[in-house]
């Protein structure tokens, strides 16, 4: 098992503002993520005049409107994504930023070797090809999706010359209950689509993430802010920083934890096995010419002398010297 990639989805949790979206990034840096993640996007391209929020949405930003004037007040400019992209680079993480629209993919083609497409684009064709043609390696979510519709969309990446896929299983839903993740669909999505697997982490908290990479994800994606408590559509069903952090610890020590799969005593185990593993010891006194039996026997710390997986071979034998109560024997 290889290190589990980390991506902190900072999305639209900067609210606009290119400040706040460094310091998404500083922090993501700090709490030890592999990759920051933005979202890009026009929201003329991206939603109609007649796209309806989502029941979450209205929920966290406790008012409705249309999407596209939601989406206005999430925006950042080309330039920002470039300066924030520079800034990555500066300090030590990979930036990443999916696109929502295709004027969004020409213009991060040229900022990230890896796409991340999101649940939402699973059935949208001409996005995939478009993704697809740039050769570049794709992350793409499931959520909401069938098998049928995630081989659907592998055929159109595959045979438009995209790299190398991972398959990122995910529930959409903010936040996304507990009950309905079905976690084993991420292990169905391996062995059928034959591809490295992993999951987009929408609940609360870091349990199901951590789970995740037990289970083999090798690609572990969760939503972050810099305060819940900031309006937005997306805050409430993110992590904060300090949790960030420890969800990142926890991975880390999954992975250290899984090893290599061989079944041996550990090196800090073996100076332990002769102390609390037993031997065939004498149960009371035994005189030579005595026959061993299974009243005259015990078994008994430390494990130095022979072992009790030798019992019947020694039963019925004849003891060769005397042993005191509590001595090991031997034949």
């Amino acid at each position: 098992m290889g290190k589990i990639l980390i991506i902190a989805e900072a999305g639209v949790n900067h609210n606009g503002d290119i400040k706040t979206a460094r310091e998404l990034v500083l922090t993501a840096k700090k709490c030890g993520a592999d990759i920051v993640k933005f979202q890009t996007f026009n929201p003329r391209k991206l939603a109609s005049k007649q796209a309806r929020m989502a029941e979450y949405q209205k929920e966290n930003m406790g008012k409705e409107e249309s999407q596209e004037a939601m989406l206005r007040r999430l925006v950042l400019s080309n330039k920002e994504f470039r300066d924030l992209a520079d800034y990555c680079r500066e300090i030590g993480i990979r930036f990443l930023s999916t696109p929502f629209d295709m004027e969004s993919i020409d213009f991060l083609n040229d900022l990230q070797d890896t796409w991340k497409i999101p649940s939402g684009e699973i059935t949208n064709y001409p996005y995939l090809v478009k993704i697809a043609k740039t050769g570049k390696h794709v992350i793409l979510s499931t959520g909401m999706s069938t098998l049928r519709e995630v081989d659907d969309a592998l055929e159109v990446l595959r045979s438009n010359g995209a790299g190398n896929i991972a398959l990122l299983h995910c529930t959409t839903n903010y936040p996304a209950p507990v009950e309905e993740v079905n976690l084993n669909a991420m292990l169905t999505m391996k062995a059928h689509c034959g591809c490295a697997v992993g999951y987009s982490d929408h609940t609360k908290g870091i349990e199901v993430a951590v789970a995740a990479a037990a289970m083999g994800a090798e690609v572990i994606e969760k939503h972050f802010t810099l305060d819940r408590n900031m309006e937005g559509p997306d805050h409430k069903a993110s992590l904060e920083p300090d949790e960030l952090a420890e969800m990142v610890r926890a991975i880390r020590n999954t992975e250290r934890a899984m090893g290599d799969g061989l079944k041996r005593p550990s090196e800090s185990e073996r100076m332990h096995i002769e102390i609390v593993r037993k031997s065939i010891m004498a149960a009371r006194e035994i005189r030579k010419g005595e026959i061993f039996t299974e009243e005259n026997l015990t078994t008994k710390r430390p494990g130095t002398g022979m072992s009790p997986m030798k019992w019947n071979e020694i039963i019925g034998t004849i003891a060769k010297r005397d042993f005191a109560a509590d001595e090991p024997v031997e034949i």
